[in-house]
């Protein structure tokens, strides 16, 4: 059974910068897609960044192009989301998510919560 477990959430003041860090076991993730959503209070879920387990090729919302960076540790097996100049509007509950290529979404962590100051 696939377990997807985020850790990294906190407080930050408006233009900090968090990482966050998605464990997941319980497969082989070479054929899966990896990615982060974020759901802010009150509003739908919707997706952050993506990132192929293998080739590491990626791609990112509009609106955290240039600013958050997606990446894999193959040997840790861990999906990590690099963010900075964090902004209010960037608050929400961010979820690690995981699917096979030719897929849907089937696997989601717990959330944590990013809360940004201004």
């Amino acid at each position: 059974q696939v377990q997807l477990v985020e850790s990294g959430g906190g407080l930050v003041q408006a233009g900090g910068s968090l990482r966050l860090s998605c464990a997941a076991s319980g497969r082989t993730f070479s054929n899966y897609i990896m990615a982060w959503f974020r759901q802010p209070p009150g509003k739908e879920r919707t997706f952050v960044a993506r990132i192929y387990w293998s080739g590491g090729s990626t791609s990112y919302a509009d609106s955290v192009k240039g600013r958050f960076t997606i990446s894999r540790d193959n040997a840790k097996n861990t999906i990590d989301l690099q963010m900075t100049s964090l902004q209010p509007e960037d608050t929400a509950v961010y979820y690690c998510a995981a699917r096979p290529i030719s897929g849907a979404y089937d696997a989601w962590g717990q959330g944590t919560q990013v809360t940004v100051s201004s």
